[in-house]
């Protein structure tokens, strides 16, 4: 990715020991953002969402979805979208701006629509790769095409008739299996999906809140799969508030973590099991983290409260890595100042996401005088004490966000931080709570 350090440049100062935060205006959640506002095309009536994310990504999903034909209204985070009789051809090219979510799934959901669409985002989204769900969608009937042989954005999808499938995916992701779902519900017949190991599951239980038959098969010889029957009829409209992003309030979780004395309260938070896996690891290196169920409707919602309890002890992490990929730099963050040498394995996809995060994440930390080792699939942290360094994030909000926890414990300088304002546009609000932020 191409550095620029003269882009948006913040500086961190280190932050006063015995810090107390209750965190109540955390980010909305990001992934359950983007899905409400395309899912909200499959029904027939009004839906109504609150605490939508008032991010760049998810507003631009939220704006394709108006060129697709949708009626929307929008007072701040509270959203109101009338669905069309009919999807529509847009008369203009569809921008994802950063979000993989965005693109891959409305590769899927337009797939299956009668018309020409042309999806695009921004130079780094341009650059990610896009065959992992275009390759299964042509095998079902799906016409894209694109840079790169239908690799890279631009991408072109004429949607039309598709075909059931029996996918046994070879990467666990939810946006490919978010993709592939969307695709089924338009699909001649049921079809089939399999991922080796349960990626985030938002998607399956927002469209069977709404009625549609998305089910994981528990016994013979189909177990495991997930069932998708094709829609025949639209389904009910969404009526949700959207929980606050526990990959968002993971930041301030590492901060309570690493910072002497501290507290952090996140509140109204998805606890869904698939989601939290990083504070599980966390928990694991020592810090003291208890959890509080308050809802439980399309998805479990409660506090978490994370209290400084010492200095960490160093961890291996080598599975369930799709619960926790997007959390792995800030969880980086809290290995580079535990006791011991700490390892991050089977984590290849770190590569393909807005930047190359292995080398991000370990060039930033040989910046602050951690001592590392990258691998391909992962890399080594040897615990020691961050030291202030000038970091560039590449575009990347999580690296961004990541080191600026790092500059509580010294200070930080990042650079081409506006990334930040696509997924935690408040982010540097809420940091300001607890230590001085100068842009």
């Amino acid at each position: 990715m191409p550095s620029n350090t003269t882009i948006d440049s913040v500086r961190v100062k280190p932050a006063k020991i015995g810090f107390d935060l209750d965190c109540d205006d955390i980010a909305p959640d990001k992934s359950i953002s983007h899905r409400c506002a395309m899912f909200s095309l499959l029904s027939d009536g009004v839906s109504h969402i609150s605490n939508f994310l008032q991010g760049e990504d998810t507003l631009n999903s939220l704006n394709i979805a108006q060129q697709l034909g949708a009626k929307i209204q929008r007072d701040g985070g509270d959203v109101t979208i009338t669905p069309p009789s009919k999807l529509s051809e847009a008369d203009d090219i569809l921008d994802c701006g950063n979000a993989g979510t965005g693109m891959r799934l409305y590769c899927g959901l337009l797939s299956g629509i009668d018309g020409l669409f042309v999806l695009t985002g921004d130079k780094y989204l341009r650059h990610r790769p896009m065959s992992r769900v275009t390759k299964p969608l042509r095998t079902i009937g799906a016409r894209i095409d694109g840079r790169d042989n239908g690799n890279l954005a631009p991408l072109c999808i004429r949607g039309g008739d598709l075909k059931s499938f029996r996918y046994d995916s070879p990467i666990d992701s939810a946006q490919i299996k978010s993709a592939l779902i969307l695709a089924a519900l338009r699909a001649d017949k049921k079809s089939y999906y399999r991922e080796s190991l349960l990626s985030r599951d938002h998607t399956e239980r927002m469209l069977r809140g709404m009625g549609a038959n998305v089910h994981t098969i528990s016994s013979g010889e189909d177990k495991g799969w997930i069932e998708i029957e094709p829609l025949s009829k639209p389904l009910k409209p969404l009526n949700m508030r959207v929980p606050a992003d526990p990959s968002s309030g993971f930041f301030f979780a590492v901060a309570a973590s690493i910072v002497p004395d501290a507290r952090v309260v996140i509140k109204n938070v998805t606890l869904n099991p698939t989601r939290i896996e990083a504070y599980k690891a966390l928990e694991r290196m020592g810090a003291n983290i208890s959890y509080k169920e308050i809802e439980n409707l399309y998805e479990p919602i409660g506090d978490i409260d994370i209290r400084y309890s010492g200095r960490l002890n160093a961890i291996t992490v080598e599975k369930n890595i799709a619960w926790l990929i997007d959390e792995l730099p800030a969880l980086s963050i809290a290995m580079a100042v535990a006791n011991g040498t700490s390892y991050i394995k089977n984590a290849k996809e770190l590569r393909v996401k807005e930047s190359d995060r292995i080398s991000t994440v370990v060039n930033g930390l040989n910046q602050c005088g951690i001592e590392t080792d990258e691998y391909e699939d992962g890399y080594a942290v040897v615990g020691g004490e961050l030291s202030s360094a000038t970091i560039d994030s590449h575009g990347d909000h999580r690296i961004a966000m990541s080191f600026a926890i790092a500059g509580l414990l010294d200070g930080m300088e990042i650079a081409d931080t506006s990334c930040i304002d696509t997924s935690f546009p408040n982010f540097f609000d809420i940091l300001r709570q607890i230590t001085g932020v100068e842009r």
